[in-house]
């Protein structure tokens, strides 16, 4: 029956899939994304920009690699799993207003959605804060910041400082 794989699935149902590490699974306005797992060097980048974040990390924050985040409850949902969540201490799923920041490394298959499709989404969902991390070539990061409705920022090399969403350095090479 074809018609099956024409309906759209409810947050409920797509939760219900449970964990499967083999694949990154997301939910984009009902309908499942299913992508491979990130390349070693991309889970090094992550790994790395983890311990830096985590040493400057204030004490209200968790720092969560990979988890789902609800960014729309409303049918059809979307949620979205960023490579790495600053979220305020929360119990339970996350939702968009508990997350602090949102990190994605971009990775060929996905780039066009992390730079146009996410940054709407996350913008959307009212989270203040989203860096994108381009490892091509010399490795970048675009420090996006909420100001009325939309993303302001650019594209840094090298060194990036910040007081966004609290005090830090990245060596940007190092994550390479």
């Amino acid at each position: 029956d074809t018609s099956r794989h024409n309906e759209l699935m409810s947050l409920e149902q797509w939760r219900a899939l449970g964990e499967d590490t083999s694949v990154r699974s997301e939910l984009q306005e009902g309908v499942l994304i299913v992508s491979p797992s990130p390349t070693a060097r991309h889970q090094r980048a992550i790994m790395r920009l983890g311990v830096d974040l985590h040493a400057v990390l204030p004490a209200e924050c968790d720092l969560i690699p990979e988890v789902d985040v609800v960014l729309d409850y409303a049918f059809p949902s979307t949620a979205r799993r960023p490579d790495l969540v600053l979220t305020r201490r929360a119990t339970g799923p996350l939702v968009a207003r508990d997350v602090v920041l949102v990190v994605e490394i971009l990775s060929p298959g996905t780039r066009r959605v992390d730079l146009v499709l996410k940054r709407f989404e996350y913008a959307e969902a009212g989270i203040a804060n989203y860096w994108i991390i381009d490892l091509e070539g010399t490795p970048r990061l675009e420090a996006l910041t909420l100001v009325d409705g939309s993303y302001v920022g650019d594209w840094v090399s090298g060194t990036h400082t910040s007081d966004a969403p609290f005090p830090v350095t990245i060596d940007l090479d190092a994550l390479a």
